[in-house]
């Protein structure tokens, strides 16, 4: 029998032998899907930590916000202590923990972070209701210690995102390796919002109690504590509900520091009680009154001195300037004293500059209005100045040949070749003065024909006039380094014909520098604002380097000029002489309003008019030997009619008398000081016809035989004295002693005792101030 045996084994399964398989357990499922769950969450912890480490080790902590980290920088008037105002982007001072009372950290770390001491600067559970809460498109969720709002603030935008969350939390963690807790609580409580503007917990005492952080009481310091949460909220200053609403956060401060061991509770329960007193706290803007005007001069002088405004903003500068309060007072209560009633500052303009000689410091100035009200300064801006430029002719005329008794052609009017007619002012064609008016008499009576006539007998006139004007301290039309002053240019200062009329605007500013060279003996120095810049450590980063530079010693070629002693003039001599011509205004001419002052004083008034034909400016600038004012008044737009609107439009009455008020104020209790005496220079003059003037002689009388007397007596009669066609009638001389010094009989003081400069009859009889007007339709004064 044959057939096939099966091999040794199991027998094998067919397709058609299938078993059934057993269903999972419901234990089963769950326990699988608890494997896989925690499969894929500890691959997520492995990733989630790999890459937190990854982002921890790339995040380097970055530069902070330059808000934060900014300085105030302080302004100061030249004592270098007393405070004219500030330069920041916040409102915040920075000060050292140990200035820090230890209430005012305790209560801050019972207030934001009460395991500030222990953690490690970051809170986890902060992080994922943050997380959780911006992806639901819940509102953005908070929650910080410390350490992370200090970070968020110096480092980062204020965005609330989870984003930010994170990357907070991963640069608290690294700040807290780098920076022990001292100081980052130092530096959170220099940065932070209290609210009031104030950053920061001296600025913040200042704001809410007006004392330094290092005096705060612990009813204080609580109360800075619980502003934090929400400074517009708890600020008592906000009605009712803030208050009550801080009295109950400010309890919780209160019993966290009790509970911290800070205090106890006998302490806290006190404190509880009431809140602290808040003490009114004056509103008052850091550029209100001339302060603006003050600090925007101080910017731009630092600007040119290359400090950036980041620089000024945040690096702590201590700026020290030239202003005193006694010269801004003075400016301002002179102005206010003195403006004619019922004018306000909104039309009417005054605009007064204060220089001292020597120095170029501007000691004080009054910029014609509130700086809050109007950004614009009167005392920079300026107006065309008339008159007051004049001076700088006779020091021109000086220095070319000519003498305070040189004459020069006083009658109205005076022709130019082209038909430019100028006039003095007064009836018809205006007030004749004679055509041998001097040098002095023309400047004491402002003798516009007079002036016309010197400028064109001087060899290229006009440009020297110029000329002399920028040595002194006038800048010229386009800015130069050569010659600085504030600003640094003047508008239409061009060497034609009547530019010694002054139709320039000028600054009077740079009126009062060019002044104060008059006053210094012809030596000028720069006018300024800055006496010295320190960084916040006291390192000198600049200090203004006093220098003189002499403006009147441009003696021509081939012309001697010589003092009455026979020796060679110097500028200082030119000076001098300038200054003698100044002291007659104020003696006998139209600045006698100066003399109120009650010392030496030498001055020149001034008026100029618009294309209309009014007049648009008045002004007087003037002088002692220890400071230099120049005032103008202007309206509207600076070329608004003053004439039918001013009770007196005059430089002669409401300038000089408001200079008056002003240098009355500035140098009480300072020594009066003289006068030099005039050097009376002279030289061979670039033109016939301006000697001085010499009277006839008085015709021969023969006497006559008299009657012996009998009952009706017969006067003696004699010829009468001849007067001179060229002359005025002349006035009957009269010794006048004044404040300011005698006149001699001839109608001018005497330079000194010898030498007198003449004046001739033909001066004494004209009009006290006259005021010039040229027939083209612009007239100076």
């Amino acid at each position: 029998m044959s057939g096939k045996r099966r091999a040794a084994g199991p027998a094998s399964k067919s397709p058609g032998n299938k078993q059934p398989v057993r269903p999972r357990t419901r234990k089963q499922k769950v326990l699988r899907v608890v494997k896989w769950l925690a499969i894929v969450g500890l691959v997520g912890v492995l990733i989630l930590t790999a890459g937190f480490v990854v982002l921890y080790r790339m995040t380097d902590i970055p530069n902070p916000n330059e808000d934060f980290e900014a300085q105030t920088s302080f302004v100061y008037y030249s004592d270098g202590k007393a405070e004219v105002g500030s330069f920041a982007t916040q409102n915040r001072v920075s000060i050292g923990l140990d200035e820090m009372p230890q209430s005012l950290q305790d209560a801050v770390v019972a207030a934001e972070n009460r395991t500030f001491w222990s953690d490690k600067g970051i809170d986890p559970k902060g992080i994922l209701r943050a997380a959780f809460s911006n992806a639901s498109g819940n509102s953005t969720q908070g929650a910080s210690t410390i350490t992370q709002q200090y970070v968020k603030i110096l480092y980062l935008s204020q965005e609330r995102s989870y984003q930010r969350k994170i990357k907070e939390a991963v640069l608290s963690l690294k700040i807290q390796r780098t920076k022990s807790k001292k100081e980052i609580l130092e530096g959170y409580l220099n940065t932070i919002y209290f609210g009031r503007g104030a950053y920061g917990v001296q600025a913040a005492a200042e704001a809410f109690f007006d004392e330094d952080a290092k005096d705060l009481t612990l009813k204080q310091s609580a109360v800075l504590a619980s502003v934090l949460n929400n400074p517009s909220h708890f600020d008592p200053a906000n009605g009712r509900d803030s208050r009550q609403a801080l009295k109950e956060r400010y309890a919780y401060v209160l019993d966290g520091m009790a509970s911290a061991d800070n205090i106890t509770q006998e302490e806290a329960d006190k404190a509880a009680k009431h809140l602290p007193k808040f003490p009114e706290i004056k509103a008052q803007s850091k550029y209100g009154g001339q302060r603006g005007h003050m600090l925007k001069l101080v910017r731009d002088e630092l600007h040119e001195h290359g400090f950036t405004d980041e620089q000024i903003d945040g690096e702590g500068l201590r700026i020290t300037t030239t202003f005193t309060k006694k010269a801004m007072a003075a400016a301002e209560d002179g102005a206010l004293e003195q403006r004619p009633e019922g004018f306000k500052d909104k039309q009417l303009h005054i605009g007064i500059a204060s220089v001292e000689p020597g120095t170029g410091a501007l000691r004080g100035f009054y910029a014609g209005q509130d700086y809050l009200d109007s950004q614009i300064n009167w005392a920079v801006a300026g107006g065309m100045v008339g008159s007051t430029l004049k001076p700088l002719t006779v020091a021109t005329a000086l220095q070319n040949g000519y003498s305070l008794e040189d004459t020069f052609d006083g009658n109205s009017p005076y022709e130019f070749p082209d038909g430019l007619d100028v006039v003095n002012e007064g009836p018809g064609d205006g007030n004749d003065y004679g055509d041998k008016v001097s040098l002095t008499y023309a400047t004491e009576q402002s003798i516009n024909t007079a002036f016309v006539d010197m400028s064109n007998s001087i060899p290229g006139g006009p440009d020297k006039i110029v000329e002399t004007a920028n040595k002194a301290g006038i800048p010229p039309r386009a800015p130069t380094k050569k010659y600085p002053g504030i600003p640094d240019k003047s508008i239409d200062l061009e060497p034609d014909a009547l530019v010694t009329l002054g139709k320039a605007r000028i600054s009077p500013i740079n009126m009062a520098n060019a002044y104060a060279t008059i006053a210094n003996g012809g030596e000028r120095a720069d006018v300024h604002v800055i006496d010295k810049v320190e960084d916040a450590k006291g390192k000198v980063l600049y200090s203004y380097k006093q220098h003189t530079t002499q403006a009147f010693d441009d003696f021509p070629d081939g012309v001697d000029v010589t003092t009455a002693a026979g020796e060679n003039a110097t500028g200082e001599d030119i000076a001098a002489d300038t200054s003698y011509a100044l002291q007659q205004v104020v003696l006998d001419g139209t600045g006698a309003n100066a003399q109120a002052i009650g010392r030496p004083a030498a001055g020149k008034t001034g008026t100029a008019t618009n294309d209309d034909g009014d007049v648009s400016s008045s002004w007087f600038v003037g002088y002692t030997p220890q400071l230099a004012t120049a005032v103008m008044y202007v309206r509207g737009d600076g070329d608004d009619a003053l004439n039918d609107w001013l009770p007196s439009y005059f430089g002669a009455e409401y300038p000089t008398r408001t200079w008056a008020a002003v240098m009355s104020r500035d140098l009480v209790d300072t020594d009066v000081v003289p006068f030099p005496e005039a050097s009376n220079v002279s030289g061979e003059a670039p033109e016939d016809g301006h000697d001085p003037y010499t009277p006839p002689p008085a015709p021969t009388n023969t006497p006559k035989p008299t009657r012996t007397p009998t009952v009706t007596d017969t006067p003696t009669t004699e010829a009468p004295t001849e007067t001179p066609t060229t002359e005025a009638p002349s006035e009957s001389p009269t010794d006048s002693c004044g404040v300011l010094g005698c006149e001699s009989p001839s109608g001018s003081p005497s330079p000194t005792s010898s030498d007198t400069p003449s004046t001739p009859p033909s001066q004494g009889g004209s009009p006290r101030g006259a005021r010039g007007r040229v027939r083209s339709g612009a007239r100076r004064r």
